[in-house]
């Protein structure tokens, strides 16, 4: 073989190389401009939203939902309520956007007991149930994904339903994961038999969209093929109501006036 015949072939596989190179960097490149695709969703809202439909409903009619204390939480609810900031244990606000029915759950179809449902906090309860109905949403059988590479992104901002069982003599004593945030994905991911990641993350009112920032992330990494994200949030005790009134924090009304010259505070509400 020639000098000549030596450099070609030379340059011939280092074309080939270079456009298996290029071809990789492409496939590459794309995979991480490719856009996350939501297949499924399901929500709870206050104002009795249990489905994506009602929530644009909701919107659509500019529906308020913001009401007076819930009156199925055991709160002292003709008590709990003082005009008075400085009033000690009281909130000067007796409105919010609360989910209704928040201790409706049925153990028996995700397998646990009456006794572990009652020491579970109804976040993790709505999740499992919210979970569920995303999954079949996007047309999926929720028994079809066990053993499926499929995480759980879940943000949260507060477990006050230990507070509550603490307090009861019957209940106190079964504290453990039902009241745990690190356990609240999971316990989905569990239940559901899944075994991509499990993450809970706590970073206030961003909660829910750095979960959803995490999920997306771990799907462009090839760490899960399908990934569940969200938040849950609900208030079992006022004590955010109580502890915000000390510090003339909340809107008087319950709603939040963002960029408005008529804002006066915060209002909280609940929602997965």
């Amino acid at each position: 073989m020639t000098d000549d015949d030596k450099l070609l072939s030379y340059l011939k596989r280092v074309s080939a190389e270079l456009h298996e190179t290029r071809r990789r960097l492409h496939e590459a490149e794309s995979d991480t401009q490719e856009p996350i695709a939501i297949v499924g969703m399901s929500c709870r809202f206050p104002g009795g939203v249990s489905t994506p439909g009602e929530l644009w409903r909701l919107l659509s009619d500019g529906t308020d939902a913001i009401t007076e204390f819930p009156g199925d939480r055991g709160w002292d609810v003709a008590g709990l309520y003082d005009p008075d900031p400085d009033a000690a244990g009281k909130s000067y606000v007796r409105r919010g956007g609360f989910l209704e029915s928040v201790a409706d759950f049925e153990p028996d179809f995700f397998g646990i007991s009456p006794r572990e449902a009652v020491t579970m906090d109804p976040q993790q309860r709505l999740l499992l149930e919210t979970s569920w109905e995303a999954l079949e949403d996007a047309g999926i059988a929720p028994g079809s994904v066990r053993g499926a590479r499929v995480g759980v992104f879940t943000g949260t901002n507060g477990q006050d339903y230990r507070d509550l069982l603490a307090r009861s003599t019957d209940e106190g004593e079964a504290l453990g994961t039902g009241t745990l945030a690190a356990v609240i994905s999971g316990r989905v991911s569990y239940t559901l038999g899944v075994e991509g990641p499990a993450v809970t993350v706590d970073t206030a009112c961003s909660s829910a969209l750095v979960a959803l920032h995490l999920a997306a992330q771990a799907l462009r990494q090839e760490e899960c093929t399908l990934a569940l994200a969200g938040g849950v949030s609900v208030m079992t005790t006022p004590n955010s109501f109580i502890a915000f009134s000390r510090q003339r924090g909340l809107a008087l009304d319950g709603r939040c006036k963002s960029f408005s010259d008529d804002a006066d505070g915060t209002g909280w509400g609940e929602g997965v």
